[in-house]
Order: structure tokens, then C-alpha cells, then sequence
């Protein structure tokens, strides 16, 4: 039997895939031949996937936990006396504290809009409990707020166009590693392609140029080519005429930007500026392609801000096959109000942030956090400032209960461990943020041991605790007719995807000025902002593995092999300066944390810049990962992660 799938995890590409089942068990799994972008073919940790339904490791029953936290060490227990325990602590806490004291922890472990995705699963039994709002800042809010100043949506150009593209910047993202799908759309163009990344990355090396500009530098990249553009007199008159605002104001911050000026602060060589900016005036369609990688610093909204300002300036806005894709999340008409019902909240509650955790779980009083719920997400392993994390995690008094498949890092903390179901075992629905597709997920086997899916966890919780709400119980089927009311679910559950249309871009003019920044306290203006870290040494990206997905997949025996030891790459003049070798084990620190990798030495890391990927289990690793060198600090924009905005120190260990 074949049944029709989608991946849940955190890419842009939203795969069909298709599960093979033989005796009631997955025994096959393979992309969706018929999908117009998966094509058939899935990415190299997906390949794997089965391997994580069937894994030995995987948590099949309740747990409780009988250790210290942090040990992980836990007694199986039955779903009823869990549940019992569950409510029995919440109905506590919230007699005592309110039902703010609560926080439904949401990542992006699944996609999934009824099983995962920041916070949609679960959300109306804990607004039902007036718990505290979980604000999903770690991803990509502060490019997406950044777009719909310019443009009015954070929706971009649909990525199939790429095949009638003539020039194509990939700006920040490296899609062979991550989101491999695009790639075949821009080897169908046929168009130039330039990479502009501070490392020389698996997608670089396949480029016709590559651009290395200093992390958090981009916007000022960006306006250093439209300074080029626009001394040839090569802007689109009719297109600013008619399409966008504030194109006067703009013009004189763009003359700011002298390909020199540029030059200083990107490290980026004067002639290259002057170049690429005269390939982008003379070649139209130009599309770019923008990840999230790109606005993990302390200017990051105002990047994306600015480089959808550079379609505009050429024109290719209005062009097929030009523009800029980010993320297509802002042309879906889910309606999501319906299926979280923040209606049901009681009175109105705070927001946290999930880059903050840390900070909320120690500092957060009127009331304090005294219940964690943290679902779909590994916060030690994904979060900033791991040591604050941990801390914070480590508080006897903070009730947790982690809904898992693996013992990750964070399930060693919880005190109650429920078992989730994975993708083939449960409904879904998925959309993806890299296309322009719904995508059906059909339940295909039955879950091992006492799984349950997440939906039907909260189900369960909220008639252990009496509530009497009837949202509280409707059933995926019906959950999933809600929120996709304004599609033919019939069609997407029988052809297992369906392409949606997309709204316009950008959705009214095109604004250089922005009224809705002006509002929020920012700079009315598109333009730069530099990055923030104050301390010394070099720039530490930690940009997507090859082989793991965030934290996922960070258990599996054969890409941790694959993946080898931590690494941090290092240009050959830093590591000379500093009396490091290739292959020498080195400790990197700042005044955050520190952890041990193996020195590589490359020059395809610019100098001034370290690179490592991200993905490892600390448990793995000696305790620690890179995410303990980075600040719990926010972004421009939407109080974005700053990853990528991290200054360290990398030293050999005392015995090389």
C-alpha cells in the first residue's frame, strides 16, 4: 500500500512524499514524483527518516522522572496516572498563580499546522486555561517584518519563476545543504548565479562568483550596488513612477553608498561591487533568493528591508522570473484565528519569547513561569545562551512536561515525558514556506507503544481536567476542515498537494519610506544597521549542517558519522595568528560559554570569520554546543535571534 505524506520538518520545501507500507509497518519512503517540486527526491537526512520511526531510542511509553534534572533519568508510568499528575499540577498552578504562570513552548520540530508549528497544536486548550502567549521569535520574524515594510507582505516571488530568470543572487542560503529543492529551478534557468556568503558554502562552490561580505554586513552591500545602478542611470523610471514611495528619499541614502564606502564595510573588494552591480543593471529578469541565516543579527529586519528595495529600484518586480523570495508564508489564506481561537482566553495575557527563554524562566515575575510545556522543540540544543537555558530549565520548583520521540537534551530536564506520534503515524496538513504548496498529510500506520498525536494528547488533558469547551475536542478531520476553508480539501487530500495562488507583490506600492516602520519606532527609511556584538575576536557563524535538520535528527548513528566531530573552520591567516593547525582540537569561548570542536583550516571561510554548523545534542558533545556562545539578545525587528551576530575567541587546547 502507498499512502500520500508530507515532511514536517523546518525547510522551505514542504515535500510530497510517499510511505510505503507493507503488514501495517512503514517499510519504504521516497519523494512524491508527482509533486512539481519535490520531484521524487528527497534530501539526505529524510532519506533517514524511517530510521527515526523505527529507532530503538525512540519513547513509546509516559515517563516520570525519578533523577535530578538533567540526568534523564525517568520510571515508566501509565497515560492516566501522567494525566492525572499533568492536571493535578496545572489546576494548582493556576489557583495559585494564574494561568499566565503556564507557557506552551512551541518550536518548529514539526511543521505540521495540527501537530507542531509554533504553537497551533494545543493552543486552545491552553488559551482555554489563560495561559501565557509563546511569541515563535527564533526563526525568521525579523527578515519577514523587515519585507512587509517594504512590500507589504513577507510573501515573495514563487520560486518556480527562477527557471526564466536571467541573473540569479543567492544571498545568504546555502540550498544545497538546506532546501536542496530550489536548486533545480535555477540549474533550469540556465542563469548566472552569483553566491554572496561569508563562506565559501556547498552551493558557492557551484556558482559562477561568489561574494564573501563580513556577516550583518548585506544591507549595506545591497545599497552599494544600487549605488552602481543607479549611476548608470540604469533605475526603472516607470516602475518607481508609478509603483513605489519615498523613491527621492531613498535616491539620496543610496548615494550614500559609494562602491568605496561599500567596500569598507562589507570587506568586500571595490571592483567586485562595481561589477556585479553593473551585471545587475544591464541583465533583467534578476531574481534573488534570501534565507533566514542572513538576518540572524542585530540589523537583520533592516537587511531584508532593504534588499527588496533592489527589484524595485531595477524594476524586476514587475518582471516574471524577477524579485526577491524570502519565504511564501504570506500568500496562504489559512485561517489560522479559527483554529487557535484566542477567543477562548479568559482575559488578555503577556506574550514570552522563545529567544528569550533563559531570561523568562529566571527573571519573569507577576507571576513567574512555574509550568513549561515544550512541544515540537529542543531549547537547549536550539536556543541562545545555553548556560541560561539550562539554569533555568534546572529549577526544581518549574513544573515541565516535554513532548518527544527522542531523549533529547531538553526531555533530560522534564518531569514528565509524553509520547508524540511522527509524521506517518498521524493527520497533517502542511504549507510550505518555500512554495507555493499545501501539501496532505495521510496518516499511514498505527503508532508504536502508547504514542499518541499531539492533538489528541490535549484532547485527553482537557476532559482529565473537566473542561467543557467543545473546540477543546474536535477531531483532526475537523480541525483540518477549519483551517483550510478557503481551499478544495478534497482535491488536496486526494491529490496530496495542492498549488495556491499567490497574492500580489508587493501589495500596493512598494514603500523606500515606511509609515508602518516610522509606527514602530524604527528609521522611516530603508538603509543599514550595523551588527551589534561588542566583544572582540572573530565573527562565529553557525549556519545549517549538511546533516542534521536544527536539532533533529542529532541522535541518528549514521549522520553523526556522516557529520564526523564538531568542527569550526577557520581562515588560514587567524589560525596562523593564533598558533592553530588543521585538525587541532580548540576550545571557542566568550563571556557567554564555550565549547570544543576541531580546528579546520580553510580559506573558505574570509578572513575575520569562523563558521561551524549547527545541529549537535550538547549530551554529544561534551556538554555544550555552539548555542552556549550565543546572547539572548533581540534583532531590529520582531525581537529576532542574533545567531549570527557573535564575536569569540578560538584558542588551542593547552596540550597541542
Amino acid at each position: 500500500m502507498k499512502v500520500l505524506g508530507a515532511c514536517p520538518l523546518d525547510c522551505p520545501d514542504g515535500c510530497s512524499w510517499v510511505v510505503d507500507v507493507a503488514d501495517g509497518t512503514a517499510v519504504g519512503l521516497r519523494g512524491n514524483k508527482e509533486h512539481p517540486v519535490t520531484r521524487g527526491a528527497l534530501c539526505v537526512k529524510v532519506n533517514r527518516y524511517l530510521e527515526q520511526v523505527h529507532s530503538p531510542e525512540r519513547i513509546t511509553h509516559p515517563l516520570r522522572r525519578v533523577g535530578r534534572k538533567g540526568e534523564g533519568r525517568f520510571e515508566r508510568i501509565t497515560w492516566d496516572e501522567a494525566l492525572d499528575e499533568i492536571a493535578t499540577r496545572l489546576t494548582g498552578i493556576v489557583d495559585e498563580y494564574g494561568g499566565e504562570a503556564i507557557w506552551p513552548f512551541h518550536g518548529t520540530g514539526s511543521l505540521g499546522y495540527l501537530q507542531g508549528l509554533e504553537g497551533f497544536s494545543g493552543r486552545r486548550f491552553f488559551n482555554a486555561l489563560g495561559a501565557s502567549l509563546h511569541d515563535p521569535t527564533i526563526c525568521s520574524i525579523a527578515g519577514s517584518t523587515g519585507l512587509k515594510y517594504t512590500l507589504g507582505t513577507s510573501g515573495g516571488m514563487d520560486p518556480e519563476d527562477f527557471t526564466r530568470s536571467k541573473l540569479i543572487l543567492l544571498w545568504g542560503t546555502n540550498p544545497l545543504s538546506s532546501g536542496h529543492h530550489v536548486w533545480k529551478f535555477v540549474q533550469d534557468s540556465g542563469a548566472y548565479t552569483v553566491a554572496i556568503d561569508p563562506v565559501r558554502s556547498r552551493t558557492a562552490e557551484r556558482c559562477d562568483e561568489h561574494l564573501a561580505p563580513l556577516p550583518g554586513t548585506d544591507a549595506a552591500l545591497a545599497l552599494g550596488l544600487m549605488h552602481v545602478i543607479v549611476s548608470l542611470g540604469a533605475e526603472d523610471g516607470a516602475f518607481l513612477a508609478a509603483h513605489t514611495e519615498g523613491w527621492p528619499e531613498f535616491r539620496g541614502r543610496v548615494e550614500e553608498y559609494t562602491p568605496e564606502r561599500t567596500a569598507a564595510i562589507t570587506g568586500v573588494p571595490v571592483e567586485r561591487i562595481v561589477a556585479l552591480g553593473e551585471r545587475i543593471a544591464r541583465t533583467r529578469p534578476t531574481a534573488i533568493r534570501a534565507s533566514q541565516g542572513m538576518q540572524r543579527h542585530a540589523g537583520g529586519g533592516m537587511a531584508l528591508r532593504t534588499l527588496a528595495c533592489l527589484p524595485g529600484v531595477t524594476g524586476d518586480w514587475a518582471i516574471p522570473g524577477g524579485g526577491l523570495h524570502y519565504s511564501t508564508s504570506g500568500h496562504f489564506r489559512l485561517d489560522v484565528p479559527a483554529l487557535v481561537r484566542f477567543d477562548l482566553l479568559p482575559n488578555p495575557v503577556r506574550t514570552l519569547s522563545m529567544t528569550r527563554m533563559g531570561e523568562a524562566l529566571l527573571e519573569t515575575t507577576a507571576p513567574p513561569v512555574k509550568a513549561l510545556f515544550v512541544i515540537a522543540a529542543n531549547p537547549v540544543g536550539s536556543n541562545p545562551d545555553q548556560r541560561r537555558v539550562i539554569e533555568g530549565l534546572s529549577r526544581e520548583d518549574l513544573f515541565t512536561v516535554v513532548l518527544e520521540h527522542f531523549p533529547t537534551d531538553t526531555a533530560d530536564y522534564a518531569d514528565i515525558v509524553l509520547p508524540a506520534t511522527m509524521q506517518p503515524e498521524h493527520l497533517d496538513v502542511i504549507a510550505a514556506y518555500g512554495n507555493l504548496y499545501l501539501v496532505w498529510n495521510e496518516p499511514a500506520v498505527a503508532p508504536p507503544g502508547e504514542c499518541l498525536p499531539t492533538t489528541e494528547t490535549f484532547r485527553r488533558l482537557a476532559e482529565r481536567m473537566g473542561l467543557t469547551e467543545p473546540a477543546l475536542y474536535d477531531s483532526d478531520e475537523e480541525l483540518a476542515n477549519q483551517l483550510l476553508k478557503q481551499y478544495d480539501i478534497d482535491r488536496l487530500r486526494a491529490d496530496g498537494f495542492l498549488k495556491i495562488d499567490p497574492r500580489p507583490v508587493p501589495t500596493d506600492k512598494l514603500r523606500f519610506v515606511s509609515p508602518r516602520a516610522a509606527a514602530a519606532g524604527h528609521d522611516p527609511l530603508a538603509g543599514y544597521t550595523p551588527p551589534a556584538d561588542p566583544g572582540d575576536g572573530l565573527v562565529l557563524i553557525s549556519a545549517a549542517s549538511h546533516y542534521f535538520l536544527n536539532t533533529t535528527f542529532g541522535s541518528n548513528p549514521e549522520l553523526r558519522r556522516r557529520a564526523g566531530e564538531p568542527t569550526v573552520m577557520i581562515h588560514p591567516d587567524d589560525a596562523s595568528a593564533r598558533g592553530i593547525s588543521d585538525g587541532d582540537p580548540v576550545t571557542v569561548a566568550n563571556e557567554r560559554g564555550s565549547f570544543d570542536a576541531i580546528a579546520e583550516v580553510s580559506d573558505a571561510v574570509r578572513p575575520g570569520v569562523a563558521a561551524t554548523p549547527k545541529g549537535r545534542w550538547a549530551k554529544h558533545t561534551g556538554g555544550a554546543t555552539v548555542n552556549a556562545t550565543i546572547a539572548e539578545r533581540d534583532s531590529d525587528f520582531g525581537g529576532g535571534a542574533v545567531f549570527h551576530d557573535n564575536r569569540v575567541q578560538i584558542t588551542p587546547h593547552p596540550s597541542t
